[in-house]
């Protein structure tokens, strides 16, 4: 078996090339990545929506390797976004980072506890054996 979690895409329901509707995961370690922002390694926010996404979503990515993991093995994204954010900027400015790892996805509004955050990712994932 594999570790490497597996799309859920009922066919009474929309099929989005960007998400899946649930996901599948088959054995393994889970991996919860607490909520990353557009922060860097001194704990300064940088500016703008873009830089911060790309930063957050760096910040998981660094998170899945340092455990051994990687987007591949991510089962689920909770991505908060600032009331008011352009949810299709954030998308877009992530696909830089994120590529086409296809995973369960979901986005809210909410009002950051830090101020000047635009968003924060956190992940589910597993950790191959």
């Amino acid at each position: 078996m594999t570790s490497t979690p597996i799309a859920v895409d009922p066919p009474q329901l929309y099929r989005s090339p960007a998400f899946a509707q649930g996901m599948i995961v088959p054995e393994g370690r889970l991996l919860f990545v607490g909520g990353q922002n557009g922060v860097d390694e001194n704990g300064a926010l940088v500016d703008g929506l873009e830089a911060q996404v790309a930063l957050a979503i760096r910040n998981v990515l660094a998170v899945l390797s340092e455990a051994g993991s990687g987007p591949e093995y991510v089962a689920k994204l909770t991505i908060h976004l600032a009331v008011g954010v352009d949810a299709g900027a954030a998308f877009a400015a992530s696909q830089s980072v994120w590529g086409r790892h296809r995973t369960a996805v979901t986005v809210l509004a909410v009002n950051p506890a830090r101020p000047g955050a635009l968003v924060e990712v956190e992940a589910v994932a597993t950790v191959p054996a």
